[in-house]
């Protein structure tokens, strides 16, 4: 039996899935929460998010040996995409792994009311008008290194990388490197250039900024020292890939007819391209078979829902003076939600709370209240129903730029797994029955496909994603 192990590397959990090349079933499962996280409750005030390296690849080494066995031919590897760490010459860290959610990018400059991060999307404004490098935000490389230049916090001979590519390096004692579609979540690499953004070479030349290699080449082989795994020394190790994209990979067998529908805390939209060309509220990110994905990020999500509950919650206590079980309280709303017609009686919700890219100060709205509407149940429809209103919306952003139309609609994350109501309004809005992958660590998943080409049981990732089954 010829296996290959996912390895995904997150800063809320740690996940390890081993998949049977042949038949693509999940043999063996494992997952840890990352409790690397170093921040000072003081430091947390200040905008801070700051984690262990050595407690990180403590925990990935506690998953791998719940599922390593020596009949693991390969390892591939994935994790969150934004944040960064610095090494030394030998690939060991100096200092924490910086976040995505660190803030310090929005400090101003030394001697300057302008922050760091407006500075850079200013550079970029200006040089890249295509908007082929994605536009730095807080806790994104670009912005925490700019900082750390900023302030002379980068000890010389050190290097930037990415959390994934740490992971890998350690795994095969070898310098980090990066992939393109790791590299895209700095906010300084042009996609459609395949290289750091002109303006930013100087950080490239001065080997502060990770190389980039092909996705899915190969980091090196696992060495000696990680005995504890399981898993027999040697067999290859590939460069870690980004989340999203390992995700994608992960739960679509049919890229060029599938539209992806993805809701955890954030959402978001996903549909093959071709080219790096994206539409309004759309970022172009490379993709692991050297194509594209034009991606609809995080505007709405489960978060979105979740403010609602909060909402339903205060109400509980400050109204009528009880405390209700915040998982409770979630059943109960999809429940009312569901005994709601669709269109919730002509009450509309846009719950675009925390605004959009392009206005990040817009706000959410309700529309059409009357006194047959205003209730929990039709509230909770609306905002269900304006979630999936923005995919659409998104998804229709992407058929403009000539992403071409999808006949397959598929579904993944707990937002969409654990809210049958919210699945049945996709539905709905796409007027697609929706699939969902029956494995639920689409990343991971995504990163033994990746393994399985790398060792060769595999020819392509095209026949990799023939093992993809939905429920």
């Amino acid at each position: 039996m010829s296996e290959c192990l996912g390895l995904d590397v997150g800063t809320t959990t740690v996940k390890a899935v081993v998949i049977e090349s042949e038949t693509g079933a999940v043999v063996r499962r494992a997952t840890a929460p990352n409790d690397s996280e170093m921040t000072s409750s003081e430091d947390k005030r200040a905008g801070r998010s700051e984690w262990d390296p050595d407690r990180i690849l403590a925990v990935a080494q506690q998953v791998l040996s719940e599922v390593g066995s020596d009949t693991v031919r390969a390892v591939g590897v994935t994790g969150q995409m934004h944040g960064m760490l610095l090494v030394d010459g030998c690939g060991r860290p100096i200092g924490p792994f910086i976040g995505w959610q660190d803030q310090r990018g929005a400090e101003p400059k030394p001697d300057s009311n302008r922050t760091l991060v407006a500075d850079l999307i200013e550079r970029l404004d200006t040089s890249d008008p295509a908007g082929h490098v994605c536009r730095p935000k807080t806790g994104y490389m670009g912005a925490t290194l700019s900082w750390l230049l900023a302030y002379d916090q980068v000890p010389a001979g050190s290097r930037a990388c990415f959390l994934p590519d740490f992971v890998s390096s350690r795994l095969t004692d070898t310098l980090p490197v990066s992939d393109p579609t790791n590299a895209a979540g700095s906010g300084l690499y042009d996609v459609a250039a395949g290289q750091f953004h002109p303006p930013f070479a100087e950080l490239s030349e001065s080997s502060l900024l990770p190389d980039v290699v092909p996705s899915g080449f190969r980091a090196g082989e696992l060495k000696t020292s990680w005995p504890d795994s399981g898993l027999r020394s040697g067999i290859p190790v590939g460069v870690a890939s980004g989340d999203n994209q390992a995700s994608f990979l992960g739960s679509v067998r049919e890229p060029v007819k599938t539209v992806l529908i993805n809701v955890g805390t954030g959402g978001q939209m996903s549909v093959s391209a071709t080219t790096p060309d994206a539409g309004p509220g759309l970022e172009a990110r490379p993709h692991v078979n050297g194509a594209y994905i034009l991606v609809g990020p995080g505007l709405v999500g489960g978060r979105t829902y979740a403010w609602l509950r909060d909402f339903f919650l205060e109400v509980g206590r400050k109204v009528f003076g009880v405390e209700e079980d915040p998982e409770a309280v979630y059943d109960r709303m999809t429940e009312l939600a569901d005994l709601i017609e669709s269109g919730a009686e002509g009450l509309t919700a846009e719950p675009l709370l925390t605004g959009t890219r392009e206005d990040p100060h817009r706000r959410g709205r309700l529309d059409g209240i009357g006194t047959a509407n205003f209730t929990s149940g039709h509230l909770s429809r609306a905002v269900l129903e304006g979630i999936a209103e923005q995919f659409r919306i998104l998804y229709e952003s992407a058929l403009k730029v000539g992403a071409g139309r999808r006949s397959i609609l598929v579904g993944a994350g707990n937002g969409i797994r654990k809210n049958p109501v919210l699945r049945e309004i996709v539905e709905q809005q796409f007027e697609m029955e929706m699939r969902i992958p029956i494995h639920t660590e689409e990343a991971a998943y995504g990163a033994a496909m990746q393994a399985m080409v790398l060792c060769g049981a595999k020819k392509s990732l095209k026949e990799a994603a023939e093992i993809i089954r939905y429920e």
